[in-house]
């Protein structure tokens, strides 16, 4: 990461520390707000279609009493924002502690193994910060999500958790309620944080041998677009990333040229996504996993009569006297 983008992404709050590997899920909040409610709430994220990079969950919450103010400030949709509008907007939801409030949530559930399916990680996000607002005073009335898919039934989810709170799931909600609005530029603005200061994990003394002429095949179509580019990182990978999105040329250029035939990709990526497992089935290689079964296992640590004699000296060692013991 360049001294220009860490200083970049150290000046947004909600990325606590830049130069530290994002390994696994963590929320972050703004200030308390102190005025009286009851409060609405938005939530919103960003970073559901990328094949690079985290999803982010935005929530932002005001008193009912904030509504008519809040519609003044400009927030919508994040999309249809520039970079920099959204900068200023997410500086404006931290100039008025008072009545504004923003926790976010970062989600590497596309990481895991097997990952966690989207919707059940949008549920579990949009649960997990309605939660931490509650738990910190505030009194919500009414909540607003932006979704897709079957909103009724989602809507009828958060409605049996929280009884008490009044919840409107729709489409383009960030389109059509402010509140929402503020969420979706929240989450986004973290987002493109992130990915655009991204620290690799894989950048380890091992994973520099891995990246090595040692185990590179110059010979290999991967090979030559990592040497064309002249664009490589320390780790191995192009430096410019894009947006993350499939459709976005510089993220197809990353794909393509990011690729270590033999050990694929960090931990960057959503392997899940088709774009990826098409780009190894492409341009990696073949492996063979070969599995000996239960036959290898009897043959090394016993044999067919079971007496102590006819054991190795590893099984003798272990006091087993037989494969059901492991």
């Amino acid at each position: 990461m360049s001294d220009d983008t860490q200083e970049a992404t150290a000046g947004i709050p909600s990325v606590p520390d830049p130069s530290i590997p994002l390994t696994e899920s963590y929320t972050y909040h703004s200030p308390t707000p102190t005025a009286p409610g009851p409060y609405f709430l938005g939530v919103d994220e960003a970073g559901r279609g990328p094949v690079l990079g985290p999803l982010v969950y935005g929530v932002a919450y005001c008193p009912m009493a904030y509504k008519e103010e809040l519609e003044g400030l400009g927030f919508t949709d994040s999309k249809t924002l520039t970079a920099q509008v959204r900068s200023s907007l997410l500086e404006t939801l931290g100039s008025d502690p008072t009545n504004l409030g923003c926790p976010k949530a970062i989600s590497a559930g596309m990481l895991k193994r097997p990952p966690t399916n989207l919707n059940q990680q949008s549920q579990n996000a949009t649960v997990l910060l309605i939660r931490e607002v509650l738990a910190k005073g505030i009194q919500l009335s009414e909540v607003y999500v932006d979704a897709l898919g079957k909103t009724t039934t989602y809507e009828a989810y958060l409605s049996s958790l929280f009884p008490d709170i009044s919840f409107t799931v729709q489409a383009k909600a960030d389109l059509n309620f402010k509140i929402v609005g503020a969420a979706s530029v929240a989450a986004k603005v973290t987002r493109d944080a992130w990915i655009e200061g991204w620290v690799y994990e894989e950048k380890t003394p091992a994973h520099e041998l891995v990246q090595s002429k040692f185990f590179r095949n110059p010979s290999h179509p991967s090979e030559g677009k990592q040497k064309e580019s002249g664009k490589q990182l320390k780790g191995g990978w192009l430096e410019e990333t894009g947006s993350g999105y499939p459709s976005d040329p510089k993220t197809q250029a990353w794909i393509k040229g990011s690729l270590e035939p033999t050990f694929g990709y960090p931990s960057f990526v959503r392997f899940s996504w088709a774009t990826v497992k098409v780009a190894l089935e492409k341009d990696g290689h073949a492996v063979e996993w070969i599995d000996d079964g239960q036959a290898s296992l009897i043959q090394a640590f016993t044999t067919a009569t079971g007496h102590d004699k006819d054991r190795c000296a590893v099984t003798k060692d272990l006091h087993l006297t037989s494969v059901s013991t492991l």
